[in-house]
C-alpha cells in the first residue's frame, strides 16, 4: 500500500470517528431535551406537532435514519425518480394532476447497490419522502408544508422538467434557505433532443440558479423515459409505439451515494441539533408566554391584596409589616412560578434591591404611608364622634394611600418577573438600570386608576372623585 493511500485510509478512519462522535453527542443532547422538556397541559398547546417532531427526530438519531425529501411542481416526475431510486413502483404515478396529495415515506435499502464497490455505508437507514406539487395548493400552505419536510430532511431533491419558472426558482430560494445539502434534478432528459437538453441545462447552471446552486448539484436525469419502438400492424405495416424504458437514474444514484457515504451521519447529527434548537427555541418562548400570562395574574391578585389590606387597616406599623409580607410572598409565588428556588431571606434581599431602585415609587409609598395612614387613623377614630362626618373622607385617604402602595407592588412585581426570567439575573445592566427602565415604561396613572375602581367597587361603594 502506498503512502498516499495508508494517508487516505488514515484521514478516512479519523473522519469516521468524528461523524460517531457527532452522532453520539447529538443523541445525548437530545435525549437530555426530550426528558427534560417539563412543560404542562397548557404549555403544550399549540406545540404538539413540534414535541411529536422532536421525538421524531430522537428516533432518527438512535437508528441511523438519513431521510431524502424530493421537491418540485405537478408533473415533473417527483415520484417516478422515487421509484427509479427504489428500483419499483412504490410511490404512486399517473397522468392524471397531482397524484400526491401528501407526504409519503418509504425505506430506501441502498446496502445492496452495486454503484458504489467496496464503498462502505455510514448510516443504518435511509428514507425516501414524497411531498404534494408545490403548486398543488395555496401559497402560504404550501410554503408551511414544504418548510416542515425540508426542517426534518437530510438532504432534498429539487425536481424539474425543463427551464426552470418563477414559481419553481421562488421555491428552490426558500428551500436553499433552510440550509441543507440540496440537488436540483433535471428530470424528462428523454424528451429533449440532445443539443436542446445540453442548451436547457447551461441555461439553469449559468443563468437560473447560479445563485442558488453549484453545477455539482445539477444532475440529470430520465425517471421513466419514453422509447419508441416499431410495431407490425396486421396489415404489415409498422407503426411507432412509446414505451416505457429503463430509468436513467444512475447519475443521480451516484451523487446522493456519495453524499451518504462522505457526511451521512454528521447530515443526521446537524440536521437533528438544528431542528432541536428551533424547537427548543419555541418550547422557551411558550413557557415564558404562558407563565407571563399567570404572573400578570399572581402580580394584579397581590397588587389588589395589599390595596385593600392597606386601605381597611387604620394603623401605620400594620401596614407597612402588611405591605412588606405581601411583597415577599409575591416574590416567593413568582419565583415558583418560574422555576427558580428562593428563600425567604433572598426574596427580602432583592425586594430591599429592587425598593433601593424604586426611587420614586418607593419613597411616594413610604410617604404616604407615614403621612395619610397617621390622617386614615385620625379619621377612623373620630368618625363615631363625628357621627361617621368622617367617613367619607378616611374613605378617601384609604383609596389614595392603598391605590399608591398597590403601584409599588405592581412595579415589585414587573421587575422580579423580568429578573427572574432572566435566569436569576440582571443580565449586562445594573438593577437600577433594570428597574428605571421597566418603571417608565409603566402607565403609573392608568394602574393607580384601575387600582382605584377596583377598590372602590370591593368596598362595595362608589367611586369617589
Amino acid at each position: 500500500m502506498s503512502i498516499d493511500q495508508e494517508l487516505d485510509n488514515t484521514i478516512s478512519t479519523f473522519a469516521d470517528i468524528e461523524a460517531e462522535l457527532n452522532l453520539r453527542h447529538a443523541q445525548d443532547v437530545l435525549r437530555d431535551l426530550v426528558k427534560n422538556l417539563d412543560l404542562t397541559s397548557s404549555e403544550r398547546q399549540g406545540l404538539e406537532s413540534d414535541l411529536s417532531g422532536l421525538q421524531q427526530m430522537l428516533d432518527k438519531l438512535e437508528h441511523t435514519c438519513i431521510q431524502i425529501a424530493v421537491f418540485g411542481m405537478v408533473g415533473r416526475g417527483k415520484s417516478s425518480i422515487l421509484n427509479a431510486l427504489l428500483g419499483q413502483t412504490v410511490f404512486a404515478t399517473g397522468p392524471t394532476h397531482g397524484i400526491t396529495r401528501t407526504t409519503e415515506a418509504k425505506p430506501w435499502q441502498v446496502e445492496g447497490e452495486h454503484l458504489t464497490g467496496a464503498m462502505s455505508y455510514r448510516i443504518s437507514q435511509v428514507e425516501l419522502i414524497d411531498t404534494p406539487g408545490i403548486d398543488e395548493v395555496d401559497g402560504q400552505t404550501r410554503e408551511q408544508m414544504a418548510r416542515q419536510v425540508a426542517e426534518k430532511a437530510d438532504l432534498l431533491l429539487f425536481v424539474i422538467a425543463g427551464d426552470i419558472t418563477q414559481v419553481e426558482y421562488q421555491a428552490l430560494s426558500w428551500l436553499r434557505d433552510a440550509g441543507k445539502p440540496m440537488l436540483l434534478v433535471f428530470n424528462k432528459i428523454d424528451q429533449y433532443p440532445p443539443g436542446d437538453r445540453q442548451a436547457i441545462y447551461e441555461k439553469i447552471r449559468d443563468e437560473r440558479v447560479r445563485e442558488l446552486l453549484s453545477p455539482d448539484e445539477i444532475v440529470m436525469v430520465a425517471a421513466s423515459p419514453l422509447v419508441a419502438s416499431a410495431v407490425r400492424r396486421p396489415d404489415g405495416s409498422f407503426q411507432t409505439q412509446l414505451n416505457r424504458g429503463e430509468p436513467q437514474i444512475n447519475d443521480l444514484k451516484l451523487k446522493i451515494l456519495d453524499i451518504l457515504h462522505r457526511e451521512g451521519k454528521s447530515l443526521i447529527a446537524l440536521n437533528t441539533m438544528l431542528y432541536a434548537e428551533d424547537v427548543n427555541e419555541q418550547v422557551v418562548q411558550r413557557k415564558l408566554e404562558i407563565r407571563a400570562d399567570q404572573a400578570r395574574s399572581v402580580i394584579w391578585n397581590a397588587t389588589i391584596t395589599k390595596a385593600v389590606a392597606i386601605a381597611i387597616n387604620p394603623l401605620t406599623a400594620i401596614d407597612l409589616l402588611s405591605g412588606v409580607a405581601i411583597d415577599i410572598t409575591l416574590i416567593l409565588t413568582l419565583s415558583k412560578l418560574y422555576g427558580i428556588p428562593m428563600t425567604q431571606r433572598g426574596a427580602l434581599d432583592l425586594l430591599q434591591k429592587i425598593a433601593l431602585s424604586m426611587g420614586g415609587i418607593g419613597a411616594s409609598e413610604l410617604i404616604t404611608n407615614l403621612g395619610l395612614s397617621s390622617l386614615k387613623g385620625f379619621l377612623g377614630v373620630t368618625a363615631p364622634a363625628t357621627g361617621g362626618a368622617t367617613l367619607a373622607p378616611y374613605l378617601s385617604v384609604a383609596v389614595t394611600q392603598a391605590a399608591v402602595a398597590g403601584v409599588s407592588t405592581y412595579g415589585i412585581g414587573q421587575v422580579t418577573t423580568t429578573y427572574l426570567a432572566n435566569g436569576a439575573s440582571w443580565g449586562d445592566d445594573k438593577p437600577k438600570a433594570v428597574v428605571r427602565r421597566i418603571l417608565l415604561s409603566l402607565d403609573q396613572a392608568s394602574i393607580l386608576g384601575r387600582i382605584k375602581d377596583e377598590l372602590w367597587m370591593k368596598l362595595g361603594l362608589e367611586a369617589s372623585n
